[in-house]
């Protein structure tokens, strides 16, 4: 009888991988109040979806000895800092990876705590997908509201109410209804958001995978069968190209390159691209990784690019597609979530940054500060900790970047105390400030082939322009007078 063919542990591992590749990721995080469960949540999902392991298993067992919880105190599977185990509570943003057949997960599990919302705003920032708990017994808290707002700053397009504790309230179905519509009207002001809203207990695991038996009366998915079915975009690769500059690589006289990681869309050679904030147009005549030369790469890869022109660009700057052009501007306005105790106030200076770059930055105004019960917009001069604000910010030199809800890796910035060091605030762009023009914040004059050139944005011309600030006009016709190069009719 013929031997059967050897399996090899090579063809296992190769067989595994090509699985696991396939399958979708899903960010999400968790929020809510303190108390609420969240990280008594994300040790049910760990441990009923089977991926917490032997040696884990044993020591959250023997941790959980005398707390009174039964057998395995799941909030320990998260929770790993000292401090959280000592008060019970979470601190630190903690980040757990599991698998079922169907999709891979990242789950943040952010802390309810007040003073750490700081931390949450971390922890979902790369999220797509925010589950905010309610604890049944207390209902819509002020810090579920504050954290399920964040969730549509940021932007996330899919939000879960899980009603947790639903087995200390009897699985009454009047109580879960109560709170559920209570979560519909404060989330029908934010206009985009549909919720999905799902009774569980997360300590007995009603919900959780499994659907109970105890909720009849449920109808819909369990908290996981939902998580595994919900639709996963990718909105990064479907925004526009844009890289901003992290280094120049210059090793030899031969080559000269633009690393950095691409922060949105895709690029292959031969494209036409616009650094910015000068405006030069150019084409990309090379694409690098550390597997080699590519002729196409897309958001989350980090490159290096060679570009058709010798062009004068550094640190900071931004390359990007030509037909998708960001705005430059000094002066935009944007949301505000202050982190910081000391208060953010008119008139101060702050250190910005953005993407690759950082700049001094100017709180111009205050336009008001978001009431977190009401959402109405209330007036302010300042903001406190945990508060969010409407502002408008100056730089000194032009930035880069586009609205945060068109994409997110551009859109987004912080504010750095300059004595300190500290992050103050993460905040959000919602546009250039309408009194300028953004466009024209990307004009430069240049000198090529002898003539002096206008570059405004993507398009560059040595055509008569219209300058409309007698001062810049007299600057200018003094510098062609001087330099004696021709130019358009100044």
């Amino acid at each position: 009888m013929a031997a059967a063919p050897a399996i090899g542990i090579r063809d296992v591992f190769e067989d595994f991988l090509e699985q696991e590749q396939a399958k979708d990721l899903l960010r999400f995080t968790t929020a809510g109040s303190v108390d609420d469960g969240k990280s008594t949540l994300i040790g049910r999902l760990l441990f009923d979806s089977r991926s917490v392991y032997d040696d884990q298993l044993e020591s959250v067992t023997k941790a959980s000895a005398g707390r009174n919880v039964g057998t395995i105190d799941f909030s320990l599977l998260t929770d790993g800092l000292r401090a959280e185990r000592e008060q019970g509570i979470t601190i630190d943003v903690a980040y757990r990876y599991f698998a079922t057949p169907r999709r891979k997960f990242i789950i943040a599990d952010t802390p309810g705590h007040e003073q750490y919302t700081r931390n949450m705003v971390t922890g979902a920032s790369t999220a797509e997908l925010a589950i905010v708990l309610a604890d049944a017994r207390k209902g819509l808290l002020p810090q579920s509201r504050r954290h399920a707002y964040i969730a549509s700053l940021l932007g996330l397009p899919q939000v879960v109410i899980a009603v947790n504790k639903m087995d200390l309230v009897g699985y009454d179905e009047r109580v879960f209804r109560q709170i559920e519509q209570e979560f519909r009207t404060f989330l029908s002001r934010f206009g985009s958001i549909e919720p999905y809203i799902v009774p569980i207990s997360a300590l007995t695991g009603d919900n959780v995978v499994a659907r109970s038996t105890n909720m009849r009366w449920f109808h819909g998915p369990s908290l996981l069968e939902y998580l595994e079915q919900v639709p996963v975009g990718n909105r990064a690769l479907e925004a526009p190209f844009r890289m901003a500059v992290q280094r120049v690589v210059r090793p030899n006289q031969e080559f000269r390159g633009y690393a950095g990681a691409i922060a949105s869309g895709e690029i292959q050679t031969g494209d036409k691209v616009v650094v910015l904030p000068s405006g030069r147009e150019t084409t990309i005549s090379g694409i690098t990784a550390w597997e080699g030369d590519l002729a196409h790469a897309r958001a989350g890869q980090s490159i290096t690019l060679t570009l058709a022109d010798d062009l004068d660009i550094t640190r900071g700057d931004v390359i990007a597609a030509l037909d998708h052009l960001p705005m430059v501007s000094r002066s935009f306005s944007a949301t505000l979530v202050w982190l910081h105790e000391a208060p953010a106030e008119i008139g101060r200076r702050y250190r910005l940054k953005h993407g690759a770059r950082q700049e001094w930055a100017d709180l111009k105004t205050i336009e008001h500060r978001i009431n977190i019960q009401t959402l109405d917009h209330d007036p302010a001069d300042r903001l406190a900790l945990n508060e969010i604000g409407a502002v408008r910010i100056e730089t000194p030199r032009p930035i880069v970047f586009d609205n945060y809800i068109d994409n997110r890796a551009t859109g987004n910035f912080i504010l750095i105390d300059p004595v300190t060091n500290a992050t103050v605030a993460a905040g959000l762009i919602s546009g250039a400030d309408a009194a300028q023009d953004s466009t024209r914040e990307a004009a430069t004059w240049y000198i090529r082939d002898g003539a002096l050139v206008l570059s405004i944005g993507a398009a560059e011309t040595t055509a008569p322009r219209t300058i409309d600030d007698p001062e810049a006009l007299a600057l200018l016709r003094r510098l062609v007078e001087k330099l004696g190069i021709p130019s358009a009719d100044l």
